[in-house]
């Protein structure tokens, strides 16, 4: 683009002097900037229907065809929304990702192996269908394309499948299937095999009850006048003590309307209650706030930073264990009290490593290596603590255990057993209790962190509704799960609301919007194309309308609806 604008401000009747405006100009009416403010869409129409002299049209013979060949790559993978000039650090992964694979369909190599890690992280599945089509383009020119992929989709049109399992953690690292779809399906190993043979019919549970003209029997949470982005003059009501869904294609302005105004602003409403200033951002009213105890994101982000953090201590049930084995009788005889069982304090931890099991070294221009300490075999604490044993187990022993192990053995111990059941039930029973908090995947993260809200409410007052009930925000928490642990997701928040709570989820993939209460679904297309509310409303309303998730939703529920359940149609137009 700037060869172009070179080339053809050499003229002098090209150097217009305007007023606050650039110089060399092209088509003797926008510079350098205005062009790289528009959209990759918008700017390809523009060089495609540029308009030259003889002179400039030699001059920028080889360069309009190769931008415009770049700008519909972009297009081809769903970027049609992003502007020129906008800054790489805004973008999201998947964004990042699909700018890469539109540079490579520009680059017509052949014989190249393109690893692939998720790409279909937050994409709608409009846009989900035109990553396959660009992938299939890469495969068509002569290269290899491998992916690392859960997205149902993507597994469906892979021409060879390689399935690891059966299980996770210990139970996994085998090659379960190694051949076609097909052989996926047929495998009776194979836990992915059997979700795709016999996904789950929505809805899971059944539906929260709706009034007579289908609306929610619920307090509302309400945003007015939203401007910020492409959010132009927005109106937009959620109901509380509800699963809420928000979805639309990439850049209608999701995560712009929950993260950046609703979340920011109801948190300061929130506080307000404490004395602090209240000050709305970006809309001109917020209402219905009131019945709100607290704004908590349940994010992918590391629930620790050191190796000393683990999911025996952020879920809490550590200090039940460390008070358990304090009260043994070889720990009474010693006088050991609980701090004795800690791997943060002096006494019982090993000094080797300073109870975190692990030895750092550093390397001169390496990165720093961890070892395994040799002092106490990665058990954390001296032989003196270890001696101390609970049913035959020694505190290293415990935290060496699984969720899935420990589940069984503290069976008689409430406290311990109802947390380490809800990380079981939500898949992640392969962790080690004591696993190092940085090894943890986010999406394990995240679930670790929406065990640690569950396990604050009891079973037995799981129909009560708390006094301050907590809307939890979680932008696609489906990202990095498999197709099994999206079910065990979903429960987990249908029990978050079951609670009294309000669950607040961004979201495309089609299982969690089936099973939704409410769907508020913005486009119809992403930047200055977006940015509105193109439907809204339970499942099978939204799947009724004309949207690009209408459409999605639509056959999604056709294929997976249980006996009795109302079929939707994506022919009828209904926002």
């Amino acid at each position: 683009m700037a060869a172009v604008l070179a080339g053809t401000g050499s003229e002098v009747d090209h150097v217009v002097r305007r007023p606050n405006r650039l110089f060399v100009v092209l088509d003797d009416d926008d510079g350098i900037a205005e062009v790289a403010a528009r959209s990759v869409a918008d700017a390809h129409g523009y060089f495609d229907k540029l308009k030259l002299e003889a002179r400039e049209r030699e001059i920028a013979r080889d360069v309009t065809p190769e931008l415009v060949g770049r700008l519909g790559f972009l297009e081809l993978v769903g970027l049609g929304y992003l502007t020129l000039d906008r800054a790489a650090p805004t973008l999201s992964g998947g964004e990042a990702q699909r700018i890469r694979l539109a540079a490579q369909l520009g680059s017509n190599l052949r014989g190249v192996c393109y690893i692939l890690d998720e790409p279909t992280i937050g994409l709608h599945p409009r846009d989900n269908a035109l990553l396959l089509q660009t992938i299939e383009r890469l495969v068509a020119k002569g290269n290899t394309v491998i992916v690392v992929e859960h997205d149902e989709e993507t597994i469906r049109r892979a021409e060879h499948v390689v399935d690891l399992g059966p299980g996770a953690g210990r139970n996994g690292g085998e090659v379960v299937v190694n051949g076609s779809f097909a052989d996926l399906v047929a495998s009776e190993r194979s836990i992915t095999g059997r979700a795709l043979a016999s996904p789950p019919q929505h809805p899971l549970r059944e539906r929260r009850k709706t009034n007579k003209n289908g609306g929610l029997d619920t307090a509302w949470l309400s945003l007015e006048g939203v401007e910020r982005h492409n959010l132009r003059g927005l109106d937009v009501a959620l109901p509380l003590a509800r699963l809420v869904c928000v979805t639309g294609v990439s850049g209608s302005g999701k995560s712009t309307l929950i993260r950046e105004v609703l979340e920011d602003n109801l948190a300061r409403c929130v506080a307000a209650r404490r004395g602090q200033a209240r000050k709305l951002s970006y809309l001109t009213g917020l209402k219905g706030w009131q019945g709100i105890g607290r704004v908590l994101e349940v994010d992918q982000t590391p629930i620790g930073k050191t190796p000393r953090s683990c999911p025996a201590t952020y879920v809490g049930i550590f200090d039940e264990i460390r008070k358990l084995f304090a009260q043994t009788p070889e720990a009474r005889l010693r006088g050991y009290d609980a701090s004795r069982f800690s791997f943060n304090a002096s006494g019982g931890r090993c000094e080797g490593c300073e109870g975190q099991g692990l030895k750092k070294i550093e390397m001169s221009f390496l990165p720093d290596v961890r070892v395994g300490c040799e002092r106490c075999g990665g058990k954390r604490f001296n032989a003196e603590t270890l001696a101390v044993e609970f049913r035959g187990k020694s505190i290293g022993d415990v935290l060496t255990m699984t969720v899935d192990e420990a589940v069984a053995f503290f069976a008689a111990q409430p406290k311990i057993h109802h947390p380490l059941t809800l990380l079981r039930d939500v898949g992640l029973g392969y962790l080690a209790l004591g696993q190092p908090s940085p090894t943890l995947s986010g999406g394990e993260a995240q679930r670790v962190k929406l065990v640690t809200e569950l396990a604050k409410v009891r079973p037995e007052s799981l129909r009560a509704r708390p006094s301050a009930p907590t809307l939890y925000v979680l932008d696609e928490p489906t990202i990095g799960l498999h197709i099994a642990d999206v079910e065990k997701l979903v429960r987990v928040l249908h029990r978050l609301v079951d609670a009294g709570n309000s669950v607040l989820v961004i979201e495309h993939n089609l299982d969690v919007l089936a099973e939704a209460d409410w769907i508020v679904d913005l486009g119809p297309e992403g930047g200055d194309g977006g940015g509105r509310v193109v439907a809204q409303g339970p499942p099978e309303k939204v799947a009724r309308g004309r949207s690009h998730t209408a459409r999605a939703l639509a056959e999604f529920l056709a294929s997976r609806a249980r006996v009795g359940a109302p079929a939707p149609r994506s022919s009828i137009g209904s926002t």
